[in-house]
């Protein structure tokens, strides 16, 4: 069974006594969690259904959605995109040791980052209280440090992409590979030095995550991502952030 943790961006920075929602038909799987977040001082609630957890969220709404996908009636993932839709969120997959294809999927629908069973919840801890960090709203910022990519401008310390002025969604992990590239301006980057980049873990062979966001970052960024002239692909060895700004 795959999960899928929905870490939701709030007004207020995230801390220990934030709300979290465990979504999730398993009586066991909802206590665990449950019983260990309430002990790192969070308040969490559970619910067992997309019904549930729309319910919950109206009565209060969530710092962290904690969302099974194997859920009776409508599934994780389409719950995921309703949420992706409405939230800002950062977004983590629980997925089978070699559940690859869950992996890409769930990256699709507009997850950050994953993790696979059978997990330890102090790394489940570590990566939400992450994730957490990087979607946490930030003060603004000086000017420069916003960067044009493309149409858009990425805004480093308030991790904002936005284009003629109106924000244009990111996840955290969309976040991070764009700042890794932007980082390293007009170097070519492989597929494992960005996943050491955005994920601090080693790469794995036929893992497609980071093609699957420079896909869906140059959707965002790209005039025409067809023709990309940001993000571009160097063929056999990875890809590189190319912005006039930094030749030299």
């Amino acid at each position: 069974m795959l999960t899928v943790c929905i870490i939701c961006h709030l007004e207020k920075q995230p801390n220990a006594s934030a709300r979290i929602l465990v979504v999730d038909d398993d009586s066991e799987i909802c206590n665990l969690l449950s019983e260990y977040l309430s002990s790192r001082g969070y308040d969490v609630a559970c619910a067992d259904s997309g019904e549930a957890m729309r319910a919950a969220i109206a009565r209060a709404v969530p710092a962290v959605v904690l969302l099974d996908i194997g859920l009776p009636g409508e599934d994780g993932l389409a719950l995921a995109r309703y949420l992706r839709e409405r939230l800002t969120c950062g977004i983590v997959m629980i997925t089978g040791a070699h559940a690859v294809v869950d992996r890409v999927v769930g990256l699709e629908v507009g997850a950050d980052d994953y993790i696979a069973k059978p997990f330890d919840l102090r790394e489940v801890l570590a990566r939400v209280r992450s994730v957490l960090r990087r979607v946490a709203p930030r003060d603004s910022q000086p000017a420069e440090e916003r960067v044009p990519v493309g149409k858009c401008v990425l805004d480093l310390r308030s991790h904002q992409l936005s284009e003629a002025g109106r924000e244009v969604s990111l996840t955290a992990m969309e976040f991070d590979l764009l700042k890794a590239l932007v980082n390293h301006p007009n170097q070519v980057l492989s597929r494992d030095q960005l996943l050491s980049l955005t994920r601090q873990r080693e790469w794995e062979p036929f893992d497609r995550s980071i093609d699957i966001l420079v896909a869906r970052l140059r959707r965002k960024v790209e005039a025409d991502p067809d023709r990309p002239s940001a993000i571009r692909t160097v063929r056999g060895a990875g890809y590189m952030f190319v912005n006039d700004v930094y030749k030299k």
